[in-house]
């Protein structure tokens, strides 16, 4: 029996993991309000199975005798997370019979928050502007998290019953048309899920059973029980909804947040559990599916198989990548920006995906970090921006109000031209300038003040200095929608061009579409601030000449015929200019690089059929 409330046609069946009661009541409230006693069965479990209860139908659980509780696998609020679940009908008409997934050469991941991508916050308003991602290039969306969480306004990392979708962006049925409309268009749909912690408000998942232990602690509190009494019964609880997302929501994988902050000291991790299932769970639907792991450890075992002592993952996101980046196009070396800064990190990160490989880091004093030598490239996705990036800092700045249009180029470049797979943020590729704050909308006046004490707090290792704006305020969560109207004006409608040049060339050129660190080479001069990414593959070969000085500088290409592609500086991207021909003949050939600017080219085969010769070192490491 699955647990939760399942919907059998003429009657409901209701499952409950509740091993601390001797005695659970399930209090109906349709069709006519009574209470049935649930049968106790082995290891906690109580079930029952009522007829007449229909979807729409709404109750709740007693435990000994105590107050009414919501289901912690409930699959739907009815009201708020204090009020009753609700019986639903899983029934859905799918239309993507033939989807199977997509390998991960083609995914070209667009991270979107429901509630502040559009103007009305729901899936379905959502439907309506994936034609445009589509046309842009973008290939799978990854959704934050749906969880029902408390109120209307919430990053989704607040979520309290993992099971339920949030009431106010659709509901289930609105998340499946979601999904269905993305296979219909060719795209994958990646669901970010929750499972290192619940919310404080409406989190009552401790009155069941051992959810949670002191043994371990998390910045939320009591950590989730992976590895005590009882964590068979609690990690069967959170594969479950994984499959849940996987099996009856047609997603195509997982984002699983914070890993790190998932205990676990266990022969058999959960994380590997985890990945199993859902890979096994791929396996027997005919489609490939995905689990891609949050972590700030830098550790690889996240990916490495089972065999190789690791968890299996498929993929994690590469914070590395993106501080490197950041800390470059900003200047910024507060807080973890301290360990960044150089171009050489950024050149670490093309070649590493990880800048720390077991080096010394001065934020952490210590070393931090294991190699990536037995990692594919395949593994990391990177980015120059997402919704922990933006939204964690003090005011919500994107990389648009923090640097100016050339250098926004740059960062595109440095994503979209990488070994990896990229992943844009929402509105990233028009330079939305709305920032991306952080927003509740929590009940408990305590709660409210401990959320803004927090937030204040957490910015004290950063050089920011002015009030962080309110969580709990409406307007705060409507600051931060989007302006899609943006994209069709001035230097944003450049912009997002740009953006869907570079990746139609990533997608045309097999140098530049092959995930693999292996085929490419990057230098890096922190003396000139240049950076060659040099790439081949099949005969194709490219290279990148990346320039982040404030003046103009000469660079040189190595020997050869090297064929301009784009160069970020062209008037046709709102630059001014620049000295790089449309062909570079001459060995060891030099041009002229605008400041904040890039040039791509792809090498001219001397002959018909001849491949591309073993690439020679491009010039010396800073």
């Amino acid at each position: 029996m699955r647990l939760g409330a399942t919907y059998l046609g003429n009657s409901s069946e209701f499952c409950v993991w509740a091993p601390r009661a001797a005695r659970v009541d399930l209090r109906l409230l349709e069709p006519s309000e009574h209470v049935v006693r649930m049968e106790a069965g082995g290891g906690g479990y109580h079930y029952a199975v009522v007829p007449g209860v229909k979807p729409g139908c709404r109750y709740f659980y007693r435990l000994d005798g105590g107050p009414d509780r919501p289901d912690p696998a409930s699959r739907r609020q009815a009201g708020d997370v204090h009020g009753p679940s609700e019986v639903i009908d899983d029934e859905f008409s799918w239309t993507d019979e033939g989807w199977r997934g997509l390998p991960p050469e083609e995914l070209l991941i667009y991270e979107i928050h429901i509630g502040t991508f559009t103007p009305e916050g729901t899936f379905d308003a959502a439907i309506g502007r994936l034609d445009d991602l589509s046309e842009l290039g973008v290939t799978a969306i990854e959704i934050m998290p749906v969880a029902q969480f408390p109120g209307a306004r919430n990053w989704g990392y607040d979520g309290v019953f993992p099971f339920a979708v949030q009431n106010t962006y659709g509901g289930a049925a609105g998340l499946k048309r979601l999904v269905d409309a993305c296979h219909a268009r060719g795209l994958a749909a990646i669901l970010d899920v929750v499972y290192n912690h619940l919310g404080p408000e409406g989190n009552y998942l401790r009155e069941f059973g051992p959810y949670f232990t002191n043994r371990h602690r998390t910045p939320w509190g009591e950590a989730v029980n992976f590895d005590g009494p009882g964590s068979d019964e609690v990690r069967g609880y959170f594969v479950e909804n994984a499959l849940q997302w996987v099996v009856d929501f047609h997603f195509d994988g997982i984002r699983v947040d914070a890993v790190h902050a998932i205990f676990d000291q266990s022969a058999n991790p959960f994380l590997r559990q985890l990945a199993d299932a859902v890979r096994d769970a791929g396996r027997r639907l005919g489609r490939r599916t995905y689990t891609i792991g949050e972590s700030d450890l830098n550790d690889v075992r996240l990916v490495l198989p089972a065999r190789e002592n690791g968890y299996g993952f498929d993929a994690q996101w590469g914070d590395d990548f993106h501080h490197a980046v950041h800390a470059q196009l900003t200047g910024e070396t507060s807080g973890y920006y301290q360990d960044f800064g150089p171009v050489s990190a950024i050149g670490k990160a093309m070649r590493d995906a990880f800048v720390y490989t077991g080096e010394y880091s001065g934020f952490r004093g210590r070393t931090h970090g294991s190699t990536t030598k037995r990692v594919c490239a395949s593994q990391f996705v990177v980015f120059a921006q997402n919704h922990d990036q933006v939204g964690n800092r003090m005011l919500g700045e994107r990389l648009s109000t923090l640097a100016p249009f050339e250098k926004l180029k740059l960062a595109a470049g440095l994503v979209l031209l990488s070994p990896y797979i990229p992943m844009l943020f929402m509105g990233e590729e028009y330079g939305e300038t709305a920032p991306f704050l952080y927003f509740v909308s929590h009940t408990d006046p305590a709660l409210i003040e401990a959320v803004r004490k927090g937030r204040r707090e957490e910015f004290a290792g950063f050089a920011w200095k002015s009030e962080p704006p309110d969580p709990e305020s409406e307007e705060t969560f409507l600051r931060s929608k989007l302006n899609h109207a943006l994209a069709g004006h001035g230097w944003h409608r450049l912009l997002r061009r740009f953006y869907a040049k570079l990746i139609r060339l990533r997608r045309s050129a097999p140098a530049l579409g092959l995930l693999s660190k292996s085929n490419l080479e990057a230098i890096a001069c922190d003396n000139s601030g240049l950076l060659w990414l040099r790439r081949w593959n099949m005969g194709d070969e490219a290279l990148a000449v990346f320039h982040f000085g404030d003046a103009e500088t000469q660079a040189a290409a190595p020997a050869g015929c090297w064929r301009k592609l784009l160069y970020s500086a062209d008037a046709e991207w709102g630059g001014k200019g620049g000295r790089v021909p449309g062909l570079v003949e001459e060995s060891e050939a030099h041009f002229s690089l605008a400041p904040a600017s890039f040039a791509l080219f792809s090498r001219e085969a001397e002959a018909p059929g001849s491949k591309a010769p073993a690439p020679e070192r491009l010039a010396p490491e800073a």
